[in-house]
């Protein structure tokens, strides 16, 4: 049989320009996919990109995928990339051919997995922040190296994951999730403007009315409990830098509520 292949010379891997979503797989159903295009579709318009595939075009192709992976009733990982295809010529400018459709590049990834709720232990970034007013804090992009940089900081500092700031100084996200904060019985999350990625699941919180948009310290107040968010799992943070925080004890039931909300209840 003949194998995929991407070119060398696609713009999303010599120029990470290209978009992606990583949904879950749950039950052999992928969760939240209508949502997940939606923010591809967006992401695709911001970066003046072409539009990426329709859901009804993809529906039967992803209910192929897992039956090749024999995910009809078990969990996993689907990831779905759009690029703006190849670059004929040196550099970043874009021609007619890299706007149009017919020259973007899709393809999916589909592996068994399981979604993750174990505690970690945090510290706060000195060295990468998020810049507030970049339109790439609306845009799941391939460009994830200051995620990566963040997460060596942290494991080489003895930590499971880092924490980053806005420039403006106040907490923003994780390296690959959201931050929920649980204070005085309300459930806050670091506010758009502050250059977080408007995750998926955070907005899931946020549609149900159980979440909050606020404005948050990067040093946590007595009481507080602090997790990570994103559509493949809920972790609580037991610590953060060398301050410890109370834990929050049940991350999966509270993460398969906002799996299952529907906004049209």
């Amino acid at each position: 049989t003949n194998k995929l292949s991407i070119p060398i010379c696609d713009r999303g891997l010599t120029l990470g320009d290209g978009l992606f979503e990583t949904i879950l797989i749950y039950k052999g159903l992928p969760k939240l996919l209508t949502s997940h295009l939606s923010r591809m579709r967006s992401g695709a318009a911001i970066l003046k990109m072409a539009a990426p595939p329709s859901e009804n075009w993809l529906q039967p192709l992803i209910e192929e995928g897992i039956s090749r992976a024999s995910l009809q009733n078990n969990n996993g990982i689907l990831r779905l990339n759009w690029s703006r295809g190849n670059n004929l010529s040196r550099g970043i400018n874009l021609s007619n051919t890299t706007t149009s459709q017919s020259q973007h590049r899709f393809w999916l990834e589909i592996n068994s997995g399981e979604p993750s709720f174990q505690c970690l232990s945090s510290i706060i970034s000195r060295n990468e922040r998020r810049n507030p007013y970049s339109k790439l804090n609306h845009c799941k992009t391939f460009g994830y190296s200051q995620s990566i940089q963040a997460r060596i900081e942290a494991n080489l500092a003895g930590f499971d994951e880092a924490l980053l700031l806005s420039y403006s100084g106040e907490i923003c996200c994780g390296a690959t999730a959201n931050l929920l904060v649980h204070r005085h019985n309300q459930w806050l999350t670091p506010h758009s403007q502050s250059g977080c990625l408007q995750g998926i699941m955070r907005q899931q919180g946020i549609n149900s009315g159980v979440v909050k948009e606020a404005r948050i310290n990067k040093m946590p107040e007595e009481g507080d409990k602090w997790l990570l968010i994103n559509s493949l799992g809920c972790q609580p943070i037991h610590t953060v830098n060398q301050q410890s925080l109370k834990l929050f004890s049940n991350p999966k039931s509270f993460w398969l509520s906002l799996i299952e909300y529907n906004c049209n209840h």
